[in-house]
Parts: structure tokens; C-alpha cells; sequence
């Protein structure tokens, strides 16, 4: 039998009815003890990381993840990481850079209802996980939810409450499970070695552009981050309104040292910067790196990583166009 690592970290799946509502309050050992089949699985061990709701979610919490399976890693076949919902998009993502090209499978799961309620998708999700995590086809990290897999650096919740809560944005999903049988369609790639890092710049903001939106809020961002995502509309671009204050404010910002991501509020297709003047113009800035069809959480994720490691402009550039976990496939 496979040998496989839980790490809990809390979320819906692990929460108990209080009177401020859910509250995060089982450990991933009174998780197994509801969902006995698991043991038929594979052998577990389990580690019980911090118990929050996943907004509580910070950089800080990833690389504790992070360390915990680089310090199991040789230990373990694969890993199953108990995760609340709202953030396992962003996690998945952030794990993807801080654990690259890992062979053994390290799979996300939670649940849109706690594990003691009646209706609860916990049970089939969990199994589903520990499928996945024995599986000699999966590698890396990826999100098992509602009988998908999804690749870590693709995922997006995209429902708030019904099961089927995330989506494979730009990129096919990777597997599906059917009385937690698994058929994979596609087998993610993998290094001889993982990668881990331990390091990220959490001085990165990200913003959402809105028609006539101030350029003071933009400045306000950028005088104090290493970097700012931009969720442009369409397939990007900055207004150019009658004073070109944006634009000025990117000029001014990334002659200082600043980086600039642009990516799209539209979820599906990607950007490109090249169709339209408003962000043609944005092409010849050093600083200003397009997100295409990545994710906006991937983006984030990838751009602290790489500011974690380097701020040299050539450096940067050079990292986040080259894809990690198929995190980017158009680029222009």
C-alpha cells in the first residue's frame, strides 16, 4: 500500500457549527475517522499544519506548507493537503512555484460542507484525494473537488456554493473520478527532482480596473509594492482618459523599480496587450510583463515567487514567461 501524508490546515471541510457561524475546529485525524474506507486506500499519517478559514490565508501559510512537504518528501508516496475552499485556488498556485516539477502527487481538497453534516461532499472529495495521491499518473500539485482534477496553476473556484466549485481555466482538465475510479486524460509533467523555495516578495498588490477608475488608487498601490497585478478589461489595456494620468503613473512607477502584470477580468481566453493602442503602448516597458492566459492567482502567485528570488528586469522577464506547470501557454 501507498504511504501518503495529510496535512490539514483547516477550512469548511473541518468546521463545526458555533454561534458565529462555521468555525474550523477538526483535526485531520477526526477527518479520516469519518471516511474509514481511506484506510482501505493506503496507509496514513497525518500532520495538522494551523486550523483557520482559508480567508485567513496569508504567504506566510504557504510556506509552511511548502517546508512541511519539503521535510516529508522522501518519506511518502504522495501527499493529500485538507484546504478551505475560498483561497485553495491561490494556494494550489503559490505550492506549484514553491514545490516545481515534484513527481509524487501533492492534491488539494476540501468541501463546500462541513464533514458532519448530513449533505455534506467531504466524504467523496477526501477519497477522491487519497485516489489521486496513490495514483502512479498524477504528479505535482493539482485540486481534486466534485470527480475533477485540475492543475494547480489552473484552478479557480468559480462557484460559491454548489459542489462543482472549481473550473480548469484555459487548459483541459487533467483527470476525472467516477465511483472514485480514476481515468486520466493527461499525465503532468514532472523534474528528476523537486524544486523547492522557500522564499516569496509578499509586497504585491493586485487591483481591478473599473470604467473612469482614478489613477490615484493605482499610485497609492504602487508607491508602496515591489509589484501590482492589473485585471484589465478585455484583452487589456489601460484607459487612456483625457489627462494620461494611468499611463504617467506606470511610467513613473516602473522607472523607480516597480513591475506591472496585466492580465484580464475576462476569465476565459487570455489577454493580449497587442490588439488594441490602450495596450499596445504598454509593450515596450521593460516592467510591464502580460499575463496571457494565466490566472490571475498563478499570476500573483508566480510573480512573488520570482520577485523572491530576483528583481533583476531581465531576470524577471526571463521566469515568468517561462511556463511552470503549464501555468502559461500563449505569449503572444
Amino acid at each position: 500500500m501507498k504511504k501518503i501524508l495529510m496535512l490539514g490546515t483547516g477550512g469548511t471541510i473541518a468546521s463545526e457549527k458555533s454561534p458565529d457561524g462555521l468555525t474550523p475546529e477538526l483535526t485531520p485525524e477526526q477527518l479520516l475517522r469519518a471516511v474509514p474506507a481511506i484506510r482501505t486506500i493506503c496507509e496514513v499519517d497525518c500532520l495538522s499544519l494551523f486550523s483557520i478559514d482559508s480567508t485567513n490565508i496569508t504567504p506566510a501559510h504557504w510556506i509552511d506548507i511548502a517546508r512541511a512537504l519539503r521535510e516529508n518528501y522522501d518519506s511518502y508516496d504522495g501527499f493529500v493537503i485538507s484546504h478551505g475552499t475560498d483561497t485553495m485556488a491561490y494556494t494550489a498556485a503559490a505550492l506549484s512555484y514553491l514545490v516545481r516539477g515534484a513527481k509524487k502527487p501533492i492534491i488539494l481538497t476540501g468541501a463546500q460542507k462541513p464533514i458532519g453534516f448530513d449533505s455534506t461532499d467531504s466524504k467523496t472529495n477526501l477519497i477522491d484525494a487519497f485516489v489521486c495521491a496513490c495514483s502512479e499518473k498524477l504528479h505535482g500539485v493539482c485540486i481534486v473537488f466534485s470527480g475533477r482534477v485540475i492543475l494547480g496553476t489552473r484552478a479557480r473556484k468559480t462557484f460559491s456554493k454548489s459542489f462543482t466549485a472549481f473550473s480548469s481555466i484555459n487548459y483541459p482538465e487533467l483527470a476525472h473520478l467516477h465511483d472514485h475510479r480514476l481515468l486520466v486524460f493527461i499525465e503532468p509533467d514532472y523534474l528528476p527532482a523537486p524544486v523547492f523555495c522557500e522564499t516569496l516578495d509578499e509586497q504585491v498588490g493586485l487591483i481591478k480596473m473599473i470604467p473612469g477608475m482614478d489613477e490615484a488608487l493605482m499610485d497609492f498601490l504602487l508607491a508602496r509594492k515591489d509589484a501590482l497585478v492589473v485585471e484589465c478589461f478585455g484583452v487589456g489595456g489601460l484607459p487612456n482618459y483625457a489627462d494620461g494620468k494611468l499611463f504617467d503613473t506606470v511610467a513613473r512607477h516602473t522607472a523607480a523599480g516597480r513591475f506591472l502584470v496585466m492580465t484580464t477580468q475576462v476569465q476565459n481566453e487570455g489577454s493580449d496587450l497587442a490588439v488594441y493602442e490602450v495596450g499596445h503602448k504598454l509593450k515596450s516597458n521593460p516592467r510591464v510583463l502580460e499575463a496571457y492566459d494565466m490566472t490571475s492567482e498563478a499570476a500573483l502567485a508566480k510573480i512573488m515567487w520570482i520577485l523572491g528570488q530576483t528583481q533583476n528586469v531581465q531576470e524577471v522577464s526571463c521566469l515568468f514567461y517561462t511556463p511552470v506547470s503549464h501555468d502559461i501557454l500563449y505569449r503572444g
